[in-house]
């Protein structure tokens, strides 16, 4: 593999890499996950006797 194949590997996981970024970016910011984000933000802050069900807390 010459140095031009290596930099074409690199561009392209590059590529890949930001279009990654892109897309958990696109992700995290849409509307309809907004009140499940939100409510995954609150739960440090929670008591034991608050924990939605499922939530395993040891």
């Amino acid at each position: 593999m010459d140095s031009l194949d290596l930099n074409l590997v690199r561009a392209a996981v590059t590529l890949l890499s930001f279009v990654m970024f892109l897309a958990i970016v696109a992700w995290a910011y849409a509307k309809r996950n907004k009140q499940e984000l939100q409510a995954l933000a609150q739960l440090p802050f929670l008591g034991d006797e608050q924990m939605p069900e499922g939530v395993r807390h040891e």
